[in-house]
């Protein structure tokens, strides 16, 4: 675990195999603190109280690396191993990852800084680390075999480069990367930009998509899964034990999304509109970004998008593919909407009283249920909000704006309170004629004849 001293030091990324006089150099300073991280909870690093000023990012259910100054170098130690993730409350997976964490730490340095990143491979096979969109020498790219040997067990290598422009990017593996990643190995790298008037904002969130298919009662990934994914995740968390994003009414906020899942995911948020003002290539001119109120995060990309937090509420943010937004997903399911299950179910419970018919009216049930589950997995549905079961899981999580809230608080604020008459409720009375149509043709709405 990380103490307060530790997250003082803001965070910086880079990759090279270093001279030999740059590595005589490093070697009497020896290598830098490896700082672990056991809690799934969020935490906040302190903005740099030296260089270039800049709001450090807030990785839900993550952390920042700390660094080292030597000679004007930031130095970080990233330290490859297996690790215990706690994906929800009650759910345990075994994964690889860096420094006690999957997703690992997120890495934050300033545009012009040169990095110095130490990686340390306690796996049982070698590993690389790719700085994916960072533009450096090719003998730190983190190729297995191209770039540079594989870092062998037990074997320390040494990345560094300078980093030339400011953005958003994610490290991860490229060697036997069908494992590694499925595994959990990847993170985020953010480039603060030098220059602390550009693009400045008040709320830096930043979100890893990745997934797993690990099989309820068990801890490992299968890692030769392609598209059957049974949990969906932002930084290895699952709804509703992601953080929420707190805001305060007025503050300008940023959402950086990364995603190195095997599919796309429609990033939706409600209750605002926003523009895309970055990609993992670079930044969008203010007079190329579009208004969006979802975003298609593809396959090894990442996009970031900016809003004014004027809508007090707590409003839902999600994948957009119904399924990712449920857990434990299971793909062999029937369906048996409008099947009358009772009489089955009194004859299944001649052998099994605790049997519970499921689907017969939709899955919403499944949130209200208590049923008995295998050790070490979680409901398909979890998670209450004021007004009941919230019926979602997964790739979900609330963005609560608040008046009040002090810039470096990200507590929860618990549940908004809606003012009067700014809630649905049901209705009693009469109600007004509605139309119906069931025929496959276009029909034309006549012009009005009046205005009013």
């Amino acid at each position: 675990m990380l103490n307060r001293r530790q997250l003082l030091g803001a965070g910086a990324a880079g990759a090279t195999l270093v001279s030999s006089k740059a590595w005589g150099q490093t070697l009497n300073m020896g290598l830098p603190e490896a700082a672990q991280m056991d809690s799934a909870a969020t935490a906040i690093t302190a903005r740099p109280n030296s260089g270039p000023d800049y709001t450090p990012v807030v990785t839900l259910n993550g952390w920042t690396l700390p660094h080292r100054m030597n000679n004007g170098v930031k130095e970080f130690h990233l330290v490859a191993e297996p690790v215990e993730r706690e994906l929800a409350d009650g759910m345990i997976a075994h994964l690889w990852g860096y420094n006690g964490q999957s997703t690992g730490p997120t890495i934050e340095a300033v545009e012009g800084d040169r990095v110095r990143i130490y990686v340390t491979n306690k796996l049982p096979e070698g590993t690389t680390v790719h700085w994916h969109g960072l533009i450096l020498p090719s003998g730190m790219d983190g190729v297995s075999g191209l770039s540079h040997p594989s870092i062998p067990p037990g074997k320390t290598f040494v990345y560094e480069f300078d980093l030339v422009k400011s953005g958003t990017f994610m490290y991860h593996p490229h060697g036997d990367e069908m494992t590694q990643m499925a595994m959990g190995m990847m993170g985020m790298f953010v480039v603060h930009p030098k220059d602390p008037t550009f693009m400045p904002v008040d709320r830096d969130f930043l979100i890893m998509l990745n997934a797993f298919d690990i099989d309820p009662g068990t801890y490992v990934p299968r890692i030769m899964t392609m598209t059957d994914f049974n949990l969906w995740t932002w930084n290895s968390r699952i709804f509703p034990d992601i953080d929420p994003l707190v805001v305060n009414k007025g503050d300008r906020v940023r959402v950086r999304v990364g995603n190195l899942t095997m599919t796309n995911h429609p990033i939706h948020m409600h209750g605002y509109d926003f523009k895309v003002t970055c990609t993992d290539g670079g930044w969008v001119p203010p007079e190329a970004q579009w208004p969006e109120v979802s975003i298609d995060i593809p396959v090894g990309a990442m996009r970031a998008y900016e809003f004014v937090a004027d809508h007090l509420g707590d409003w839902a943010i999600h994948c957009h593919k119904s399924h990712h937004t449920m857990n434990a997903m299971g793909h062999d399911v029937p369906t048996f909407i409008g099947v009358n299950k009772k009489p089955l179910t009194q004859k299944i419970r001649q052998f099994q009283p605790e049997y519970m018919p499921m689907g017969m009216s939709g899955m919403g049930d499944m949130a209200k249920m208590e049923m008995p589950l295998p050790d070490n997995t979680i409901p398909m549905m979890t998670g209450w909000g004021p007004y009941g079961p919230i019926e979602m899981g997964g790739m979900f999580s609330v963005v609560k704006v608040r008046d009040g809230i002090d810039a470096d608080d990200y507590s929860d604020p618990g549940w908004y309170e809606n003012p009067p008459g700014e809630m649905a409720y049901e209705w009693t009375g009469e109600l007004p004629d509605f139309a119906s149509n069931n025929s496959p043709k276009t029909i034309l709405t006549p012009k009005p004849t009046s205005k009013g």
